[in-house]
Parts: structure tokens; C-alpha cells; sequence
């Protein structure tokens, strides 16, 4: 029972990782996308650890912190195949459509406005500018970031109605999601938190923000999407992800900088 339990754990982990990153996943190994999202905050996680790997790398080579931080930047949308960008911008292309009924139409339309354009741009630019200010704590802050933008992904797939019939986030709905599956990633990412806290005890309080920032903007962003378009897509999934990483990392700026 226990052997099957990993073995079903492992093959949705594996489809997680195909889905959500462009990391190589071996032709022999079984897939399962059924409930992937329950994946998601861990694979940010990893996401987040590459990134910080690149980061390290780059400044042991000497790398000034403002073209590292943009290098790491866009190391995460080669990652995840600009998955979540995309979101981001379809999602703003919509919102900007003052009828409400119209706005899932202009999201499924493959054109880019200019308010997507726009979005992405701010969207970049917000993360470069603070990753460059967080001069300290930065791979830790950067799985961080990953996590808990991914853990509200998860909560507004499990919790909010999606629009669409069809579509690319249709089938994370057909899975049922527990308690557990919240509790488990809240303690996974709050960990983080009690690692930075044991390694360095004068960062409480950024310490403090990377959890209860995490989980409140994390929260916030699905709920404010979810009130814009009374439900979700999988577009809003993917901006829920890019947007709470992006707040979450200006939060931490301001924080560090009280340390």
C-alpha cells in the first residue's frame, strides 16, 4: 500500500514538473496530471532553488547585482516557458474591457493588447528592481517567492468557480483537493521561514514577513481576481502566481531594509 502511495506520489510529481516547468522529464517515466496542483507550491520551490543557483553562480563570477537580478528574472521564465507570464498578460487584456461579460472572450483572443504588454512589463521590471534591492537572503527569498505564489494558485484552483468549460486550467478542477493538501504546503513554506529565523535571528522580521506577507498576499491576489471576473481561468491562475511573487518581493524589500 505504502509502495503504491509513493509510486502514484512520484508519477504526479513527474507530470507537475512536465506541466508546470520545461524541465527534462525522462520518456519512461508514468505521468499523472489528475490533482497536479496540489504539486505546484514544491515545484516553486524548486523553481525557485535553480534560480538561486544561477543567482550564486553569477555573483561568484563577479556579476553586478542589477544584470544578475535581471538574468535570474528571466532564468524563471525560461524555466516555466513564460507559462504564468502569459497568464499576466491575457488576464490584464481582459480586465481592461469595461464589460464584464466580454472580458473571458478578450482573454481567449491568442492577440496581445497593449494593457498586456503593459502588464508584463511592470510585472518584470517590479521583480528586477526589487530582487536588486534584496542584496542578502536572496536564494532563500527566492524559493520563497515561488512557493507561496504557487500556494495561491492552489487555493483558487480549489476554492474559486473556473469560467471556462475548456480550456488549459479546466482539468486541475476535476481533482479534489483536501485540507491536507493546504496544510502540508503551509508547513513546507512555512519552514522557510524557521530556517531563515534559526540561521539568522536578527531577520525576524523578514522572517515574519516571507510568511505572513506570503500567505496574505497569496490569498488576496485569488480573491481580487475572483471578484474582477467571478471566477477563474487559467490565465488568472498563471497571473496569480506571477503577482504574488512580484508584491511579495517589494514586501520583502521593505522589510529587509528595517533589519
Amino acid at each position: 500500500m505504502l509502495i503504491r502511495v509513493i509510486k502514484n506520489s512520484q508519477a504526479k510529481l513527474a507530470a507537475g514538473i512536465a506541466f508546470y516547468t520545461c524541465l527534462p522529464i525522462p520518456d519512461d517515466w508514468n505521468l499523472d496530471f489528475q490533482g497536479i496542483a496540489r504539486f505546484a507550491p514544491l515545484i516553486g520551490l524548486i523553481v525557485g532553488s535553480i534560480q538561486g543557483i544561477v543567482d550564486i553562480g553569477l555573483e561568484v563570477l563577479g556579476m553586478p547585482i542589477l544584470t544578475r537580478s535581471a538574468v535570474v528574472v528571466v532564468s524563471e521564465i525560461v524555466l516555466t516557458g513564460g507559462l504564468h507570464l502569459d497568464g499576466v498578460i491575457d488576464t490584464a487584456d481582459g480586465l481592461a474591457v469595461p464589460e464584464r461579460q466580454r472580458r473571458l472572450e478578450v482573454m481567449a483572443d491568442s492577440t496581445t493588447g497593449a494593457f498586456g504588454v503593459m502588464a508584463a512589463i511592470a510585472l518584470v521590471l517590479l521583480k528586477v528592481t526589487a530582487l536588486t534591492d534584496l542584496d542578502s537572503y536572496r536564494p532563500i527569498l527566492l524559493m520563497t517567492v515561488a512557493g507561496w505564489g504557487r500556494w495561491g494558485q492552489l487555493v483558487a484552483i480549489a476554492c474559486y468557480p473556473y469560467l471556462k468549460p475548456t480550456g488549459k486550467g479546466a482539468f486541475h478542477k476535476e481533482a479534489k483537493y483536501s485540507i491536507w493538501d493546504f496544510l502540508q504546503n503551509l508547513i513546507l513554506l512555512l519552514s522557510l521561514s524557521g530556517i531563515q529565523i534559526l540561521l539568522h535571528p536578527q531577520t525576524w522580521l523578514l522572517a515574519s514577513g516571507m510568511a505572513i506577507g506570503g500567505i496574505a498576499i497569496a490569498l488576496l491576489t485569488g480573491a481580487w481576481f475572483n471578484r474582477c471576473l467571478g471566477g477563474h481561468t487559467g490565465d488568472t491562475y498563471g497571473a496569480v502566481v506571477e503577482w504574488t511573487e512580484a508584491l511579495l518581493l517589494c514586501l520583502l524589500v521593505t522589510m529587509n531594509y528595517h533589519i
